[in-house]
């Protein structure tokens, strides 16, 4: 399914649980809105992830240091907070896979829906 929310579109401020994490999208809008959040809280961070650095964030997906392994999966939840704190627009296909090369430390993450693949790592 793609998921494609506008930058200009304001953060739902009193969405309920259940609208945040149950309905289509499955709380991807939600961590991307965080995300948003998040760059005005943390400018630094935001200017690492805008660097095309896969900064730490609270999904799986994110690359501290380099591993042996060159590739490791993260969780499209990961994805959209990244898009979120970069300032862009959520724009995530469920239904592909999608991988970025972390400026920071050379190493790929393939972000995927299918959890069997990132609950290995």
């Amino acid at each position: 399914m793609k998921i494609h929310r506008s930058i200009a579109e304001p953060i739902r401020e009193y969405a309920k649980w259940d609208e945040r994490w149950k309905a289509d999208d499955d709380g991807l809008i939600a961590c991307w809105e965080r995300g948003r959040e998040k760059r005005l809280e943390d400018p630094t961070l935001a200017a690492q992830a805008a660097d095309g650095q896969l900064v730490v964030l609270p999904w799986k997906g994110g690359v501290e240091k380099a591993i042996k392994k060159k590739q490791k999966y993260g969780t499209l939840f990961y994805l959209a907070m990244w898009q979120g704190l970069r300032g862009e627009d959520l724009d995530i296909d469920s239904s592909e896979e999608i991988a970025l090369n972390c400026t920071a430390t050379g190493m790929t993450v393939v972000f995927t829906n299918d959890m069997a693949k990132y609950a290995e790592a």
